[in-house]
């Protein structure tokens, strides 16, 4: 358990945090939420010892073992793998041991080595760094590449399946899903779910946290207010909640106006004086419930565009990929990630083969695919920044295209104000012209004139998109546009999208604005770049498939391998029959129990699921609603277990 007792925080003179009372249970995925600066990396520097608070205490559990992504990954020469299995820093420093003793030829020493190690599981630690790497998006040859080869992106991955790798009672992540794909972050969904400690995750992508987080905790004004539930109940509570305080607050407002009305008309006269003066305690008395104050959502929008063909953009028959000419750097981009599909030519690497794409006026295209398939070398074709090693690429001589690249933040002038990189781009513009411009992306006032080197990434990412908005592109190629930007700009960009005339292609790790914004998909994966029949739930359910598909062959490889073995007698058939029919009755009992113990605690969940809805709940004593939520935390993972048990016990059924 982890408590804040009126605890307080602040960053130079600016209270972040004030008089927060809190209780976080063993076992919760706690999803940390709210606007960019209002406490929340600064919440996690205080679990980490690396702030102390400005009052109050902040209580962990003795000997916690906490884990956290690394900032800064140094260019170090050793494999990937290994810089991930150093996540473990227990079993690292056993491995040592190991080394040291046998280098000295100390039995005793080795002998106790050994044992810790198999304490440890440290012999199977290399395959699960492997199964993290892959997971993140990592091929298999790449695994003993060293670290300092990898680009900065890649290496934000490593970082964090060192992070996942390392044991540990409480995980904090801040922004996960940064840096990561659509697929990465479907696998990181699941790998969190099965987390058995207490989590706390930062995320604006909505998506991610309602796969993953059982409890809520929202930083507003200095306050800290916990939800039960993923961020889609944190949203329909919250939203009952400021009704039930607008009533409050008419209700009162209505009262105080009454009692008001009388103090004046008979507070004079002699008759009427007491009754006037109980009055005027009772207005004093009056809570004084705020008013709602509605949040202004942050708002803009793409131009219309001057011009609008028909057949925008087309490939025929096109090979993309990279050959001697390209950027090298853009080479080391994708090259860690690359899949078998990749075929090597003198100094060519072609990624997607024959690709036929056709982009009409209107059109809302969403790119999905594993990780290193194509998607962002695909983007690249479709600018014309990569040549086709093969086919053709024919764009109408009106197309106009605004291009969000994931290095387009990045290359923002250092120094230099949004005034300065719009005149830039407009040197015979009017300065009130452009400071109007840049008022609507909230650059207004002063904000026109700092420097981009204070911005932070979400504030950054704002301006290239202001900067793309200003030419009034009639295709916009968006290649994961949504890092750094909070939940509220997200939800602007969706509206910004919906809204556009133009034609888009897009790619995003984020589920919520592919669903809301684009018509169809297409899937870029093993060397093919092709219409999808489906939406995101399907491709979701392809990827499973994809995998498990692949794990088969690699069983059906290995099997295929096996010596032959010699031919079973009658009697060892009749015996081993006898067996697998005890085991299936065994199994068949345990999956009849099973199911009979998830109808009752589906039946206990919805019950509490009610209570916890109903705002009543939360003006009761706050020991009842943590005893809710811890039962609710335990039944899920309960849950959890047994539908993990029912499926393996299905799955041998039926083999």
């Amino acid at each position: 358990m982890i408590a804040f007792r009126h605890f307080a925080l602040r960053r130079g003179s600016r209270l972040l945090l004030s008089d927060i009372d809190l209780v976080i249970q063993s076992g919760w995925r706690l999803g940390v939420i709210g606007r960019n600066g209002c406490g929340k990396s600064s919440l996690f520097a205080a679990l980490q010892g690396k702030v102390e608070a400005d009052a109050g205490d902040l209580d962990l559990p003795a000997k916690l073992r906490m884990a956290s992504v690394a900032q800064e990954t140094p260019a170090l020469p050793d494999p990937a793998i290994e810089y991930v299995m150093g996540g473990d820093e227990e079993l690292a420093a056993a491995l040592r041991d190991e080394m040291d003793a046998q280098a000295r030829g100390d039995t005793e020493a080795m002998a106790r080595a050994h044992h810790r190690i198999e304490e440890l599981h440290g012999y199977d630690a290399r395959a699960r760094a492997g199964r993290l790497l892959h997971g993140l998006g990592f091929a298999a040859d790449t695994h003993d590449t060293p670290v300092k080869e990898f680009s900065g992106g890649w290496r934000v991955r490593l970082n964090l399946a060192r992070a996942l790798m390392a044991p540990s009672d409480l995980l904090l992540l801040d922004e996960p899903t940064n840096h990561l794909d659509l697929d990465a972050v479907l696998w990181l969904e699941e790998w969190l779910r099965r987390y058995q400690g207490t989590l706390l995750v930062i995320s604006h992508d909505r998506e991610f946290l309602d796969g993953v987080i059982s409890h809520t905790l929202h930083l507003s004004d200095g306050k800290a207010k916990l939800y039960t539930g993923n961020y889609s109940a944190f949203e329909r509570q919250r939203a009952e909640q400021l009704r039930q305080q607008q009533i409050a607050h008419e209700r009162e407002q209505a009262e105080r106006a009454h009692l008001q009305s009388f103090v004046d008309r008979f507070k004079a006269k002699a008759s009427k004086a007491k009754q006037a003066q109980s009055r005027v305690k009772r207005l004093e008395k009056l809570a004084g419930t705020e008013a709602v104050r509605a949040d202004r959502p942050f708002r803009f929008q793409f131009a219309v565009p001057d011009r609008l063909p028909d057949s925008m953009l087309q490939l025929e028959e096109v090979d993309a990929g990279y050959s001697a000419a390209s950027p090298t750097d853009e080479f080391r981009e994708v090259a860690p990630s690359l899949e078998a599909s990749v075929q090597e030519g003198e100094g060519v690497t072609t990624i997607l083969h024959q690709v036929r794409f056709r982009l009409e006026a209107g059109e809302r295209i969403g790119l999905l695919g594993p990780n290193g398939a194509g998607k962002s070398t695909l983007v690249k074709t479709l600018v014309g920044e990569l040549a086709p090693l093969a086919g053709e690429r024919k764009a109408h001589k009106d197309l106009k295209i605004g291009y969000f690249a994931q290095h387009t933040v990045e290359s923002l002038r250092e120094g230099a104000s949004p005034f300065d990189h719009l005149q830039d781009k407009a040197p015979g513009v009017g300065a009130q012209a452009i400071r109007d411009f840049l008022g609507t992306w909230n650059f207004a006032g002063d904000r026109a004139f700092e420097s981009v080197d204070g911005f932070s990434g979400g504030e950054r990412a704002r301006l290239a998109l202001a900067l793309i908005a200003w030419d009034k592109p009639n295709l916009l190629l968006l290649d994961e546009p949504t890092n750094h930007l909070d939940l509220d700009m997200r939800e602007a960009l969706a509206d910004a999208l919906a809204e556009f005339d133009g034609a888009l292609v897009l790619v995003s790790h984020d589920r919520h604005l592919l669903g809301l914004v684009c018509d169809s998909f297409w899937r870029v994966a093993d060397g093919v770049a092709e219409p999808f029949d489906g939406d995101l739930d399907d491709y979701a359910r392809w990827l499973r498939n994809r995998s498990s598909a692949a794990k088969k062959n690699k069983n059906k490889e290995e099997a295929d391998a096996k010596p032959v073995v010699r031919e079973e007698s009658p009697e060892e058939r009749r015996r081993r029959a006898a067996a697998q029919r005890e085991n299936e009755k065994t199994a068949r009992q345990r999956v009849k129990k099973i199911e009979t113990r998830v109808a009752s605690i589906e039946g206990e969940l919805a019950a509490l699921d009610a209570k916890l809805a109903d705002p009543e709940t939360y003006n009761g004593p706050t020991a009842e609603m943590m005893r809710l939520g811890q039962r609710q935390t335990e039944l899920r993972k309960e849950k959890e277990t047994l539908e993990g048990e029912w499926l393996e016990l299905y799955e041998q059924l039926e083999a």
